[in-house]
């Protein structure tokens, strides 16, 4: 799950210069017709006037409004589109329409209901139910981009408790650091989208692509809802555009996907991130055999969930835990760089140490290129997890017991044996065999930017590069380095940007810090209203108030 440590800080930017104006269509060299790769933008076009994508269109990196007219493609102007629709794009659309940008300026573009539907989905399969806190700072709101009041104080205030004001300050020496419940995340979330219209900016369906408009701009191509709209696409004609899709997607481990495939399980070998219910709904019901693996923060909630139920129902079940790598004690090259760890988890408060944010270690990214940048988030970056010390009581009692047992290796073959899951594990003993009645899979494996269809696109045709670790090259603006089209902007925020020159990219904090930059940016560029002190203050007044920007 994302996390954000305090501490926000911008920097000013150079406005990107126009670019020199290209042919009216810009062509790849590659046939009109057959199949393109998988998320490319190629592929056989319709036919022209049918409102779909035509030849034409598909094969330019740079469209005129003349080619879509003769594709029968509705054209809609809006000066700024946001596309993916999750806290990334809400985040960003909240900090302009706090800057003054009115909503009918503004179009949101996502198969989603609402901006948080995705984090939700994602908090309660891995066993984060409302009730239960993420790992998030307690400044870091997304609803409130001032972080006051607090989600430590908002809780004291609303339950009439000093509790988590303590915690706060006593943390994380005196007590584990205080996380907000999930439900009050999403619940200040429903508060703010009514507050600054989120509705009256949302357009559902699904994005097709993004290409260079000849002149400048962009065209944003979106498959609307079946039956919504006489013609399959729309086009949506934007100065600045802004990227906000999430996680590409989950990639499972070779042997794990051959597994499922050659036997179509998908029932007890699972992902944490898909609907898993069954397996704790079975282990109410009969003695289970559980394999975990992974040692992250999801990893660690599966973990505590079936520890959770094992004492609350008196189960029998047994969980062998498997780490590909496996952490012994503290770890680190040096003694400004140590993380603690122990028993195969590596434990860190946040994804990122606080400095990220607003600290020496924010200062010296912004300055980092190339294999230098790449180096330093391989030596910040690593699976790792809180420490909870209702976590370590339980798992101490586990090992005592012989219920809950630790190992070290890689899966070599999984095959199924009398209804067992048996996984042939490589140890520095040598081959050893586990048998399990279910197999969650917490390694939590992300898939390249290029099998994300929008992505792979703007690969291929806007000019959009890579960054030191595979992400998208994005500017210290956030600006997507190498789409800018004329005057117009092309802006990308979130995990896919992981990478450049500000590492905490797919947290709380981090989206708000990019949405900020972002902000500035197009206050310099004539669009919004710069945020100063005395809007700043104003707004907030609103906000408690809870009237619109």
């Amino acid at each position: 799950m994302t996390d954000q440590p305090t501490g926000v800080a911008r920097a000013a930017a150079t406005p990107t210069q126009p670019e020199t104006a290209q042919p009216e269509t810009v062509q790849r060299g590659r046939p009109a017709t057959g199949d393109a790769p998988a998320g490319a933008g190629g592929g056989r076009g319709a036919a022209v006037g049918s409102g779909d994508l035509t030849d034409d269109l598909l094969r330019s990196d740079q469209w005129t409004d003349e080619m879509l007219q003769a594709a029968g493609i509705p054209v809609m102007d809006v000066p700024l589109v946001s596309i993916g629709g999750g806290i990334g794009s809400f985040v960003t659309v909240d900090y302009l329409r706090i800057a003054g940008v009115a909503a009918d300026r503004i179009a949101v573009l996502t198969n989603l209901d609402f901006a948080w539907q995705t984090y939700e989905y994602l908090t309660r399969v891995s066993q984060i139910p409302k009730p239960e806190r993420i790992r998030s700072d307690s400044a870091s709101r997304p609803d409130n981009i001032w972080g006051f009041p607090s989600y430590a104080l908002a809780e004291a205030m609303s339950e009439r408790t000093f509790a988590p004001l303590w915690q706060v300050l006593i943390e994380p020496i005196g007590a584990d650091y205080y996380t907000p419940k999930a439900g009050r995340v999403f619940a200040g979330l429903e508060r703010e989208s009514k507050r600054i219209g989120w509705s009256q900016m949302l357009v559902k369906g699904q994005v097709r692509m993004v290409r260079k408009r000849q002149g400048g701009g962009y065209f944003v191509i979106l498959t609307p809802m079946v039956g919504s709209t006489p013609t399959k696409r729309l086009a949506y004609r934007a100065e600045f555009v802004h990227l906000a899709v999430g996680y590409p997607g989950l990639r499972f481990l070779p042997e794990l996907q051959e597994f499922r495939t050659a036997h179509q399980d998908f029932h007890h070998v699972v992902s944490a991130y898909e609907e898993h219910e069954h397996v704790y709904e079975a282990a109410r019901t009969k003695h289970l055999v559980v394999m975990l693996r992974g040692g992250g923060i999801v990893a660690s909630r599966v973990l505590a969930r079936l520890m959770d139920d094992r004492a609350k129902h008196g189960l029998s079940t047994e969980i062998v835990h498997l780490f590909r790598t496996y952490i012994t004690s503290s770890h680190g090259p040096n003694a400004w760089n140590r993380r603690k760890g122990a028993h195969g988890f590596a434990y860190q408060g946040f994804n990122y140490p606080k400095s990220v944010w607003g600290g020496q270690l924010k200062a010296r990214m912004r300055r980092l290129e190339g294999e230098d940048r790449a180096a330093a988030y391989k030596l910040m970056g690593g699976t790792n997890t809180p420490y909870r010390r209702r976590w370590q009581a339980q798992m101490t009692e586990g090992r005592e017991a012989g219920w809950y047992r630790t190992m070290a290796g890689t899966v070599e073959q999984m095959r199924l044996d009398q209804g067992k899951i048996v996984s042939v594990v490589k140890t520095q003993a040598g081959m050893v065999e586990v048998a399990a009645d279910f197999v969650i899979d917490c390694t939590g494996l992300e898939a390249d930017i290029a099998e994300h269809r929008v992505l792979a696109d703007l690969l291929e045709h806007s000019g959009a590069g890579r960054n030191p670790v595979g992400r998208l090259d994005v500017e210290r603006t956030f600006e997507l380095r190498g789409a800018g089209s004329g005057p117009g902007v092309m802006y990308a925020s979130g995990a896919t940007t992981l990478g450049g020159y500000f590492p905490g990219v797919d947290t709380f904090l981090g989206l708000q810090v990019a949405a900020q930059e972002i902000a500035d940016d197009l206050a310099r560029r004539g669009f919004c209203r710069r945020i100063g002190t005395f809007r700043s203050i104003q707004q907030w007044l609103r906000w408690a108030r809870n009237k619109q920007p």
